[in-house]
């Protein structure tokens, strides 16, 4: 992805500005907290002021939603604080409303903020995918199994979101009083974090307070970490979240990437010969590869509706192929 690494960084500090887009309400102001400039997806801290409204529809990209305070009336139907959304690309979302104002945290996951005004949903948008929960009342707190190797005790999670596709996850995690992890940490995936409620302390930037934020890009170290008095926080990933473990927290992301290559190798050495290994012999890109499956039911695999293809309307999706003169080539798509 292209958004940038934003950390330490506090929406608490910056104005709100007024949503001007093409479908959104009057009354709608938000906080640009990170941004991908190449898909224009981001994530954005929201003010509904009182008395908002919006008509039913859709948006291009995937979205998620978190009601951080007050009261949103989605349909027929009146929500409060930790209520969760996930909106898959194409889904028509009712009308909304706010009698007092609230305060949101929104997610476009795969493209710009948009919504075009419809009560129906786009015919290719995989509505088996949509949910909502009361993340604070629905959902128990759990160890933080979500991850591998697992965190230090006193970690938990709520799994609010879980793509099938990429293991992309979304979850409120939460650090109990007097909370300790004196290791440094890096991860295969991007992740990001909104604090919404305590202080948490990290090694590098100090205290991440409530409205604390950061985006932070695959391999980056961080840690310690600490927490005197607990916090809550939401926190996403872009892919599998795996844990590597160390205690140099001067290693670089170059040395950080060839140690958990390495680990790859140890752990599936005959994947790892195969990915390296010059001239391999397999289709140029995932579309090739899937059109040469056979046939189930009568229909292609590549058939299916993919609403990150759909629904980026304004982007064009490509699989980058490229072999260099050594056997350490890298594939920035998926076999």
């Amino acid at each position: 992805m292209a958004r940038p690494h934003i950390e330490p960084f506090c929406d608490r500090d910056v104005p709100f500005k007024p949503m001007k887009l093409k479908g959104f309400g009057r009354g709608m102001h938000y906080k640009m907290l990170s941004l991908d400039t190449d898909t224009g997806a981001c994530t954005m801290t929201v003010q509904l002021d009182g008395g908002y409204k919006q008509k039913p529809g859709f948006s291009w990209s995937e979205l998620e939603v978190l009601v951080m305070e007050g009261e949103l009336q989605i349909g027929d139907k009146t929500v409060g604080k930790g209520h969760y959304w996930f909106f898959p690309a194409g889904y028509s979302q009712p009308a909304i409303a706010s009698a007092r104002g609230c305060l949101l945290l929104m997610m476009y996951n795969t493209g710009e903020p948009s919504l075009v005004e419809s009560d129906t949903h786009h015919p290719l948008c995989r509505v088996d995918r949509y949910h909502e929960t009361d993340a604070y009342n629905d959902i128990p707190w759990a160890v933080g199994n979500v991850t591998r190797p697992t965190v230090a005790s006193g970690c938990l999670i709520k799994l609010l979101n879980f793509n099938d596709r990429t293991h992309a996850l979304t979850f409120l995690y939460c650090m109990t009083p007097h909370y300790w992890q004196d290791n440094i940490s890096y991860h295969d995936c991007a992740e990001e974090s909104y604090h919404l409620w305590g202080t948490s302390w990290i090694m590098q930037f100090g205290d991440v307070p409530t409205g604390g934020y950061f985006w932070r890009p695959a391999y980056v170290n961080h840690g310690a970490f600490a927490s005197e008095h607990g916090c809550i926080a939401i926190g996403r990933t872009d892919s599998k979240l795996f844990n590597h473990f160390h205690y140099n927290p001067w290693s670089t992301v170059e040395e950080n990437q060839m140690r958990a290559v390495a680990r790859t190798a140890q752990r599936d050495p005959h994947l790892y010969q195969w990915i390296v290994q010059h001239g391999h012999n397999h289709p140029h890109g995932p579309e090739d590869f899937e059109k040469t499956m056979p046939r189930v039911g009568g229909v292609h695999k590549s058939d299916e509706p993919d609403p990150k293809k759909a629904f980026s309307h304004s982007h064009g999706e490509h699989g980058h192929h490229h072999h260099g003169n050594d056997h350490s080539h890298d594939h920035d798509h998926e076999h």
